[in-house]
């Protein structure tokens, strides 16, 4: 609870998405004791990496990937979670990238970000080893994922927009929504 928490307040701070981004990625990190969050978003169909809690040189905005290629491409074009409890990087979807040392981690869970009905990028937690994913651990990157999907939606929204905005008739004008 802490972790979704933390990410709603600064979803309603004025921060830039580069920096919340980073801010979810070591939190992730932080609340489920794992060894790695790389956090994906969707350009002209494909994901590009745009944060993680250890970046190496040269590979955010770099590392991309095509919908359905690799476990991150799976799942962003299958809108699915995806679970790997050990041998990460020997499923015949894994797609390796010399740059990212995450390619030798064992375990790997992760989940869509999805805004607005579609699939916006994708959320990954690695771990070392051998490590079994909870129903909760599952439910938690989901959730966060969720939480991502409303940042980007916000980020895309400018303050001046927000600040004009009548709520109240957002809710009562139905036909203005997508």
């Amino acid at each position: 609870m802490r972790l979704l928490q933390k990410i709603s307040r600064s979803m309603v701070r004025l921060t830039n998405l580069s920096a919340a981004l980073e801010s979810v990625v070591s939190l992730v990190v932080e609340f489920t004791n794992s060894d790695a969050c790389l956090l994906y978003l969707l350009q002209d169909k494909e994901l590009v990496l745009c944060a993680s809690n250890n970046p190496a040189p040269d590979t955010i905005g770099n590392v991309r990937l095509k919908l359905g290629e690799g476990l991150t491409g799976w799942v962003a074009k299958e809108r699915r979670l995806l679970s790997l409890t050990r041998e990460a990087y020997s499923d015949p979807r894994f797609k390796v990238f010399s740059d990212l040392p995450e390619d030798t981690y064992e375990a790997f869970l992760s989940a869509p970000i999805v805004v607005r009905g579609r699939v916006a990028g994708v959320i990954n937690v690695q771990h070392r080893e051998p490590h079994f994913h909870t129903g909760g651990d599952m439910e938690l990157l989901t959730t966060v994922g969720e939480q991502v999907g409303c940042m980007v939606a916000l980020a895309a929204q400018s303050p001046d927009a927000l600040a004009k905005t009548d709520v109240l008739d957002l809710v009562l004008t139905p036909a203005r929504r997508d």
